[in-house]
C-alpha cells in the first residue's frame, strides 16, 4: 500500500519559516515527479511546487517563487518544502503528491498519490 505522510506543519508568525517533509512508503518514487499543493476551506486545491526525479527541474507557483524551495532525497524517498518569509495568505493545508511518468506538471488531476495533509497557519 502506497502512503505519503507529511509532517512539519504548525503555527508560525508572519515572516517565519517552516520545513515540510513528505515520506513515501510502499513503493519508491525515485524516477517520478513529486509535488506540493495547498488548500484552504472553500477554495480549490492550488499547485505550489513540483520537482522531477533528478532534481534538475523545479516548478513553482508565481505566488511562492523566491520564498519556497522544493527538494528531495531519493535515498529516503522523501520530498521537502522549505517555506520562508511566510505570509498569512500562506495559511492552508499542505499536501504532497506523487505521479507516474517523468514529466513535471501542475495539474493535481495528474497526481494519483496523495498524503493526508499538514496544516500551516501563519499569524499576522
Amino acid at each position: 500500500q502506497v502512503q505519503l505522510v507529511e509532517s512539519g506543519g504548525g503555527l508560525v508568525q508572519a515572516g517565519g519559516s517552516l520545513r515540510l517533509s513528505c515520506a513515501a512508503s510502499g513503493r519508491t518514487f525515485n524516477k517520478n515527479p513529486m509535488g506540493w499543493f495547498r488548500q484552504t476551506p472553500g477554495k480549490e486545491r492550488e499547485f505550489v511546487a513540483a520537482i522531477n526525479w533528478s532534481r534538475v527541474t523545479t516548478v513553482y507557483a508565481d505566488s511562492v517563487k523566491g520564498r519556497f524551495t522544493i527538494s528531495r532525497d531519493n535515498a529516503k524517498n522523501t520530498v521537502y518544502l522549505q517555506i520562508n518569509s511566510l505570509k498569512p495568505e500562506d495559511t492552508a493545508v499542505y499536501y504532497c503528491a506523487a505521479k507516474e511518468g517523468a514529466v513535471v506538471v501542475k495539474s493535481d488531476r495528474l497526481y494519483p498519490y496523495w498524503g493526508q495533509g499538514t496544516q500551516v497557519t501563519v499569524s499576522s
